[in-house]
This record gives C-alpha cells, structure tokens and sequence, in this order.
C-alpha cells in the first residue's frame, strides 16, 4: 500500500513538473526592431497603389515616431525607404538625410545607399 501510494504522488510530481517545463518554453522572444506598417508600405509603393508618395512619407514618419516611443530600434530599411519617396517628391535634402540616417544606423547598407545616391545625382 506505501508503494501504492508513493506511485500516486510520484504521477503527481512528474504532471506537475511536465506542466512547468511546458509553460516556460512557450515564453516568445521580443522582435529585434519595430516594423509596424512597414510590410505595407512597401508592398504599397512597389504595386504603385493609389497612396500619394506624401501619404507614404506620413506613415513612415509615424512607425518612426511609435517606435521612438515604445522605446524600439526602427527596422532596416525604413530610414532608405522615406529617403526614395522624398527623392521621389523633389526632396533631395530630407531623401539625403534619411539615407545618412540608414547608414549610421546599419552601416552594412552603406554601399548600397551610396549607390541609390550616385544614381539619383547622374539621373
């Protein structure tokens, strides 16, 4: 009968140590960087949608700006993608500053952000 009983609690120990080890591998990981709308408004400006360039600027620079106040590094790519729709618009200045801004923050970009730039100024 103690055995009978040392077997019951012994299930119960090992269910109760299955349900941890199962609850504390379902924890996710944060993302890296905040994406926001960003899959959007590319899909949107490479289909040519009916969003103007200024609309698209505008929610770039508000995925900016919740990134900054949820306290996230903004994605690659969204610095270059606002910097070709101010060039896009006559912006040269802004377009510039954007594409320093993707290169400090992800100096892999640099060549080919440089690139973008060579290819604009000859245009």
């Amino acid at each position: 009968m103690a055995s009978r009983i040392g077997l019951v609690d012994m299930k119960h120990i090992l269910s109760a140590l299955t349900l941890l080890i199962t609850l504390t591998a379902c924890k996710t990981t944060e993302p890296l960087y905040y994406h926001g709308s960003y899959n959007k408004a590319v899909y949107s400006y490479l289909k040519g949608d009916d969003a103007s360039p200024e609309n698209q600027i505008a929610s770039l620079q508000q995925l900016i700006q919740q990134a900054s106040v949820k306290g996230k590094k903004v994605a690659p790519g969204v610095h270059a993608h606002l910097g070709l729709l101010y060039f896009d618009i006559g912006n040269i200045e802004e377009g510039q500053r954007h594409f320093e801004q993707e290169k400090s923050l992800f100096p892999e970009s640099t060549h080919y952000l440089n690139f973008l730039l060579s290819s604009r100024k000859g245009a």
